[in-house]
C-alpha cells in the first residue's frame, strides 16, 4: 500500500468510527516504515481528538510538527498542517485554522501534490464538525488576518516570521504581491527581507525614497489607484523586471510604543481597487505585526548576543588550553586530540549537541591545573620519582579549584565535574575525589579512556609511541577497573579512519583515498585480531602509514 493510500484508507476509517481498526493500521505501519512516524502521529492526533482526547490530540500534533520540520518528505508537512488546521476549524479557532490550511495548500502547489491536498481536505469537510471546512478556509480570511498576532507570536524566526505575514497579508487583501519593509535607524535604510513574487533577496533603500520611505518617515497611509499616474512612483523596477504596477497601498508598521518600525507594500488588488475597508484591515494587520515583528527582533538581537558570548568562551578556553601547551611542551597540542577522541567517544553514544559541546570544553581544560605544577616536574624528561608523581597528581585538584572560580551557570559546573574527573577510576582506586562506577561523571569516563589513548600513542622526545597492540591491550584490560566498560566498547568500535583523521593533527600528513576506504571499514577490535592473528595485512599497512609515519607492519 502507497503512502498516500495508506493516508485515504486510515481517515476513511476514522470517519466511519472504526477507531480501534484504524489505530491497529496506523502503529502496525508505523512499525514497518520508521520514516513515516509524522505522518502516523498526524493521524494519531486526529483519531484522538476523535475520540474526545483533545490534550493527547495535541500532544501528537506537536511532535509530528517537530517531526516534519527534521524531514525532507513534504508529505509530512502538508499532512500535518491539513490535520491540524482541520482541529482548529472544529474547535471555532478560526484565526488559525485559515494559516494551517493555506500553508498546506501553498506548499501542495509548490510540490505539485494538489490531487492529494483536494482529496484530503474534501474527505475531512465530510467529517463531523468539518463542514463546509474548505470553503470557508477559502472565503473568511479577514478574521483569521485581524488576530494575525494569536498565529505568528510564538514564530522568533524573522524571516519565517515575515514570509507568514506577508503571505497572509496578500491573501487577506486580496492582492498580487505584498512586501514587508522593516526601518533599520542604526543606517536610517528600509530593507526587504522577503519580496513574494521577487524572490528573497534583500533589498536596502534610503529611509525616505519611494513611497514606502514617504509612508515611514510620514506615517501616512498611501493608496494609489493607477501607479504610472503618480509622480512619487519609480517605475525603474517594473522597467528591470518586466511587472506591471497598477494599484498600490503602502502603510506603516508601528510598535506597541507607537514607534514606526517598517512598512507594507501590497500591489496590484485583484478586482480593482484598494478600499476603505482593505485600509482598516491592513491597519489591523499592522497593529499585531508591528508587535510581532519587534518581539522577533528582540529575540534576533538576543540571539547574536548569546552566540558571541559562546564565542567569547570559547576562544577564552582556546587561549587557556594553548596556555598549557606553551609551558609543557612535551605534551603539546595534547588536550587537542583528547577532545577529538572524546568528540568521537560521544558520537558513538548517540550524545546530545549540547552534551557534546559540554564534553569538548571539559576536555580542552582538563590539564589547565598543570599551571601549578612546578616546571622542574613538568617538564623533566626522565621518570618522575614518587614525590614528583605525587606532586603532578595536584593537578586535578588544581583544576578544579580554577574553574570553580568562573561563574558557575549549570554547563559550567558540568565541565568542571567532568574536568577533575578524568583521572577517577572506575574500581574507585583513581584520584583526587576517589570516585567509583557511576559517581564519577559519564563525560569524565569518556575523558579518562581518551586521555591515557592519547598519552601512550603520542611520541615524546624521550620515548616512542607504544605499539598498538600493546595499547589495545592496555585499553581492553582496563575495562571494569581503570575505565567503564561501556565506554571501552564504544571506543573500539570507532571506525579506524576517524581515529587516523586525530593522528593527522599531529603528523600533518594526508589521508589517501584509498587506505581510507580501507580503515573506515575496521575498528581496533578488528586491527587487533589482524595483528595477533597475521591477517588483514593491506588494514594493519595502511594503518602504520599514519600510526608510526612508516608502511612498515606491525612487529
Amino acid at each position: 500500500m502507497g503512502i498516500e493510500d495508506f493516508i485515504i484508507t486510515s481517515l476513511k476509517n476514522i470517519s466511519e468510527k472504526k477507531y480501534a481498526e484504524s489505530e491497529w493500521l496506523i502503529k502496525e505501519h508505523l512499525s514497518i516504515y520508521k520514516n513515516d512516524c509524522s505522518i502516523c502521529l498526524s493521524l494519531l492526533a486526529l483519531l484522538e481528538y476523535m475520540r474526545g482526547n483533545f490534550s493527547i490530540a495535541l500532544q501528537n500534533l506537536d511532535d509530528a510538527k517537530f517531526l516534519s520540520d527534521h524531514s525532507e518528505n513534504t508529505i509530512d508537512t502538508i499532512l500535518n498542517e491539513i490535520i491540524t488546521g482541520f482541529i482548529n476549524y472544529a474547535e471555532k479557532n478560526n484565526s488559525l485554522y485559515t494559516i494551517n490550511y493555506n500553508k498546506a495548500k501553498k506548499l501542495a502547489q509548490i510540490k505539485k501534490h494538489n490531487t492529494f491536498f483536494d482529496k484530503i481536505t474534501a474527505m475531512l469537510s465530510n467529517f463531523p464538525g468539518g463542514s463546509n471546512y474548505t470553503v470557508s478556509a477559502q472565503k473568511d480570511p479577514l478574521v483569521a488576518l485581524v488576530k494575525i498576532g494569536q498565529a505568528v507570536g510564538a514564530e522568533k524566526n524573522i524571516k519565517k516570521l515575515i514570509e507568514t505575514i506577508a503571505e497572509e497579508t496578500k491573501f487577506a487583501m486580496k492582492a498580487d504581491r505584498c512586501t514587508v519593509f522593516l526601518y533599520d535607524k542604526t543606517t536610517n535604510e528600509i530593507y526587504s527581507i522577503v519580496a513574494l513574487g521577487l524572490g528573497s533577496e534583500e533589498l536596502r533603500l534610503p529611509a525616505g525614497k519611494g513611497l514606502v520611505g514617504h509612508s515611514i518617515k510620514t506615517g501616512e497611509t498611501i493608496n494609489i489607484k493607477e501607479a504610472y499616474d503618480d509622480p512619487r512612483f519609480n517605475r525603474d523596477v517594473d522597467l528591470s523586471t518586466g511587472y506591471r504596477t497598477k494599484t498600490i497601498l503602502c502603510m506603516p508598521i508601528k510598535n506597541i510604543k507607537n514607534e514606526i518600525i517598517g512598512a507594507f507594500q501590497v500591489l496590484n488588488k485583484n478586482d480593482g481597487y484598494f478600499t476603505r475597508e482593505d485600509e482598516d484591515l491592513l491597519m489591523a494587520i499592522a497593529s499585531s505585526a508591528g508587535i510581532s515583528l519587534e518581539n522577533a527582533q528582540l529575540f534576533e538581537k538576543q540571539t547574536k548576543m548569546i552566540e558571541e558570548q559562546k564565542i567569547i568562551l570559547d576562544s577564552f578556553i582556546d587561549a587557556l588550553s594553548t596556555s598549557i601547551d606553551a609551558r609543557d611542551k612535551i605534551t603539546s597540542g595534547h588536550s587537542t586530540r583528547v577532545r577529538m577522541y572524546s568528540t568521537l567517544i560521544a558520537k558513538e553514544f548517540n550524545m546530545s549537541e549540547s552534551e557534546i559541546s559540554i564534553l569538548e570544553k571539559a576536555a580542552a581544560l582538563h590539564d589547565i591545573g598543570k599551571i601549578g605544577i612546578k616546571d622542574s616536574v613538568l617538564q623533566k624528561e626522565g621518570k618522575l620519582t614518587p614525590e614528583e608523581y605525587q606532586h603532578i597528581q595536584e593537578h586535578v585538584e588544581i583544576t578544579h579549584h580554577i574553574l570553580e572560580k568562573v561563574h558557575m551557570s549549570n554547563d559550567f559546573v558540568q565541565i568542571t565535574d567532568i574536568a577533575c574527573s578524568h583521572h577517577e577510576k572506575y574500581d574507585g582506586s583513581g584520584y583526587y575525589r576517589h570516585l567509583k562506577g557511576d559517581e564519577i561523571p559519564f563525560g569524565g569516563r569518556i575523558l579518562a579512556v581518551s586521555d591515557v589513548f592519547d598519552a601512550i600513542t603520542s611520541k615524546r622526545h624521550y620515548r616512542d609511541k607504544m605499539p598498538i597492540v600493546k595499547v589495545i591491550e592496555i585499553i581492553k584490560n582496563g575495562a571494569g577497573a581503570h575505565f567503564d566498560p561501556n565506554v571501552v566498547q564504544k571506543f573500539l568500535h570507532i571506525p579506524l579512519n576517524k581515529i587516523v583523521d586525530v593522528f593527522l593533527t599531529e603528523n600533518h600528513l594526508t589521508l589517501e583515498m584509498n587506505d581510507n576506504e580501507i580503515l573506515s571499514k575496521y575498528n581496533f577490535t578488528d586491527l587487533y585480531k589482524g595483528i595477533t592473528c597475521g591477517k588483514l595485512k593491506k588494514l594493519i599497512t595502511a594503518f602504520n602509514k599514519y600510526y608510526v609515519g612508516a608502511d612498515n607492519e606491525e612487529d
